[in-house]
């Protein structure tokens, strides 16, 4: 009955080392910053890990007053970059802890 009983313990030492970890690499991704930019760099988004938009940067050149349809598929592509980014970065660091659970 003890012997059940440590290797419950231990486990459960286990899971908590896994938990902070997971949390200060969470916390770490967040911090990042994740560029995100749509073709020849005429709008560029920057994001934090938890995507949050941080900066944008328009090329006056995108600005065309007769063609605002095309700034806005710009802005979305460049959005659209930087959080496929932060999902690949998410992926690769946390998908370790979730692999096997689905």
């Amino acid at each position: 009955m003890m012997r059940g009983m440590g290797n419950m313990q231990g486990m459960m030492k286990q899971m908590k080392k896994m938990q902070e970890q997971m949390t200060a690499e969470q916390a770490n991704l967040n911090e990042q910053t994740f560029a995100g930019v749509a073709p020849d760099d005429m709008v560029k988004v920057t994001f934090t890990g938890d995507k949050k938009m941080k900066d944008i940067t328009i090329n006056p050149d995108a600005v065309d007053p007769e063609d605002v349809d095309m700034l806005q598929d710009l802005v979305i592509t460049a959005v659209n970059d930087a959080l496929s980014k932060i999902d690949a970065q998410t992926q690769n660091t946390m998908g370790k802890y979730t692999k096997g659970l689905m």
